[in-house]
């Protein structure tokens, strides 16, 4: 009897990575994420003196991308595994050594910094997983500066029209993903105004601006 084969996604635990499978999959979503999140940085105005929040760094490399448009700023990246931690660590040693970047382990829930702390906040493929949307959202509003600007991004979005492998992932990792006035919905209650939702023609992906 054939042995059900259990993917890299699956033993590496999407939700919180985990081990070396962690490892090897938060390498290949730097890689798979790059184009969307390259795509939702446009949406950005940066100055050299921002300071940036990455939440869900993941592999590091988001981090790395807003410190090569942020010349002078600071860039701050949080993540609830440990194993995200260090692999951010790692991917942005260098920065990391010199200060400009700074990697931690926290929860969306309970973002160690001050109120209006940041001029900049993104979120790349893990919005599905954050514990109470809605709650947490208010978070983000409570470190963001005023005049700051909040992006979600995402490869898929409740409207959009998914294919068999879409919906098998949602079912099987309990993945929250909104429609796309859901996403504005929750913006607005959380108190972000200017609320855009930004998609592209023919293409399953969403960022989701806030501003403050």
């Amino acid at each position: 009897m054939c042995e059900k084969k259990v993917s890299i996604t699956e033993l590496g635990n999407p939700r919180k990575p985990q081990g070396d499978a962690g490892i090897e999959m938060l390498m290949g979503m730097n890689q798979h994420h790059y184009a969307v999140t390259g795509w939702a940085l446009g949406f950005f105005e940066f100055s050299d003196n921002d300071t940036a929040l990455d939440i869900g760094c993941g592999g590091g490399e988001t981090l790395h991308r807003l410190s090569e448009s942020i010349k002078n700023g600071n860039i701050y990246g949080v993540d609830y595994s440990e194993v995200s931690v260090r692999l951010s660590t790692e991917r942005n040693k260098t920065d990391v050594e010199s200060g400009k970047v700074s990697v931690q382990g926290a929860s969306v829930e309970a973002l160690p910094f001050d109120d209006c702390f940041f001029d900049k906040i993104i979120t790349v493929e893990s919005f599905y997983f954050w514990p109470d949307p809605a709650e947490n959202l208010k978070e983000v509003y409570r470190v963001l500066k005023n005049g700051g600007r909040f992006l979600i991004v995402a490869d898929i979005n409740g409207d959009a029209c998914l294919d068999e492998e879409d919906i098998e992932g949602i079912r099987k990792y309990g993945l929250f993903n909104p429609t796309l006035e859901q996403f504005r919905q929750l913006l607005t209650g959380a108190g972000f105004r200017n609320v855009v939702i930004h998609t592209k023609d023919g293409e399953k992906c969403v960022c989701a601006e806030g501003n403050k």
